[in-house]
């Protein structure tokens, strides 16, 4: 059984909860956005998705010590072919927290964590996934007619 697709007034399609958070889990960047010196800043950053979290390495500067603080942020990953004018954006909001020592070592085991900056010492950072939106360009063919 099948749902109906949802649309915007853009006629971009509206992405359930579930397939934002599928969709996140498959892509190796995104951004986070968080407040440093009470403004905003974006950082890219490697993630994984663990369950309704996401998961990444800091070192001990600003992104960490947000962490340590409990700050809201907003994290946005996407995906978009240039060629075909379609793709997909999710944005996902939460509080960051810093991973416990005992719960980073089964992380490490668990998880395909690799940061891709050389670090001296990494720190696993979460943000849990509080809500959650997304949107999807879809082919023209598939887009509902304008009303």
């Amino acid at each position: 059984m099948s749902t109906a697709r949802l649309f915007d007034r853009s006629r971009l399609e509206i992405l359930s909860p579930v397939d934002c958070v599928r969709l996140l889990g498959s892509v190796p960047l995104g951004r986070l956005v968080y407040t440093y010196a009470g403004l905003p800043a974006i950082r890219l950053v490697n993630f994984v998705v663990d369950d309704d979290t996401i998961v990444f390495d800091t070192g001990k500067g600003d992104k960490f010590r947000a962490a340590e603080r409990g700050d809201v942020v907003a994290f946005e990953a996407d995906d978009v072919d240039m060629e075909r004018h379609n793709g997909w954006t999710v944005t996902a909001i939460g509080h960051l927290s810093v991973v416990t020592a005992e719960e980073t070592v089964e992380l490490r085991r668990t998880l395909p964590l690799h940061s891709w900056l050389p670090m001296d010492d990494p720190q696993l950072v979460r943000l849990g996934i509080e809500s959650v939106h997304g949107r999807r360009l879809v082919p023209w063919g598939q887009r509902p007619r304008s009303g």
